[in-house]
């Protein structure tokens, strides 16, 4: 049997959390994220392609679960500072370090958004 979408573009999202300390080393003396502190982070991971037609999906989202599942581990109750490669982890350099890390695993990969707090956010699509 097969899929009734052939030729179909999608984009899927993916949401994670996790929480994690930091300070920002290259802030003017005296900016108060110069300090350590914490933000419960979201991440979005987003797809984007041709649904398969012989399997009615573009991408099966434990592929994004288990590409995810290291970086979790990397960051989760962690100070991001300590992580080789953030060590200026502003939301920017986050958002292009786990597009750095999530790209040679998930090919139809378009977009990482990192959310620092609940109004703040990067999106970074490559490139």
């Amino acid at each position: 049997m097969r899929a009734t979408l052939s030729g179909v573009d999608v984009e899927l999202t993916k949401e994670y959390r996790f929480e994690a300390a930091h300070r920002l080393p290259c802030v003017p003396e005296g900016h108060k994220c110069s300090r350590l502190h914490g933000h419960s982070y979201k991440v979005e991971i987003t797809v984007a392609g041709p649904v398969d037609p012989a399997t009615g999906w573009l991408i099966d989202f434990g592929v994004i679960d288990d590409a995810w599942a290291e970086l979790h581990a990397r960051f989760d109750h962690r100070n991001l500072n300590d992580v080789p490669g953030l060590e200026n982890s502003t939301c920017e350099n986050i958002a292009i370090y786990i597009w750095r890390t999530l790209r040679p695993h998930i090919a139809a990969l378009s977009a990482v958004t990192v959310w620092e707090t609940y109004d703040s956010k990067c999106t970074y699509r490559g490139g």
